[in-house]
């Protein structure tokens, strides 16, 4: 059996939440500065701890082979631009990172909801990533994202996007 794999199309085709975020670059940035092109999103807690640095770092090393298969990325959290441009400027983060405050595109994504730690629960980014193609519609989704290889498994699914297109 092949180990290719399956692109989601049940929950996962669906055309993905248009939005307009400030970012890292100084200026607004939509859903639609996108089309034609295959976008990953990843969703994070917040800037300079010690998983989301990790998450961020991961796509930052693949960010090559990300840009070979035609693929960009952008990182969205909660946190203001301040924080993303000394977060960006300290790990090298070769891409765009996106403020959602006040989280309505988090909440748009599905990815705003309660959490628990240390029993206390809260809301908050559930870390989640999304694939879209270059029509906008959401090929792949990830949530409750495990950092260990993740950004491998993204990189794999955009190889079997691009073996099936």
């Amino acid at each position: 059996m092949s180990k290719k794999i399956q692109i989601e199309t049940e929950k996962a085709k669906r055309l993905a939440p248009s939005f307009t975020l400030p970012a890292s670059n100084g200026k607004n940035v939509s859903l639609q500065d996108f089309k034609g092109k295959k976008l990953v999103i990843y969703f994070y807690p917040q800037d300079n701890t010690p998983t989301c640095t990790q998450q961020s770092c991961d796509f930052r090393d693949y960010n090559g082979k990300f840009a070979q298969l035609g693929v960009e990325v952008i990182g969205i959290s909660p946190d203001e631009l301040k924080a993303h441009d000394k977060f960006i400027a300290k790990y090298e983060l070769p891409f765009l990172l996106l403020s959602d405050p006040d989280h309505q595109v988090a909440e748009k994504f599905g990815v705003w909801a309660w959490k628990k730690l240390y029993g206390r629960e809260y809301m908050g980014i559930v870390r989640s990533t999304f694939l879209i193609d270059e029509e906008g519609y959401i090929v792949k989704e990830w949530s409750k994202v495990r950092i260990k290889n993740h950004v491998q498994s993204v990189l794999d699914a955009v190889m079997a996007l691009n073996a099936s297109s």
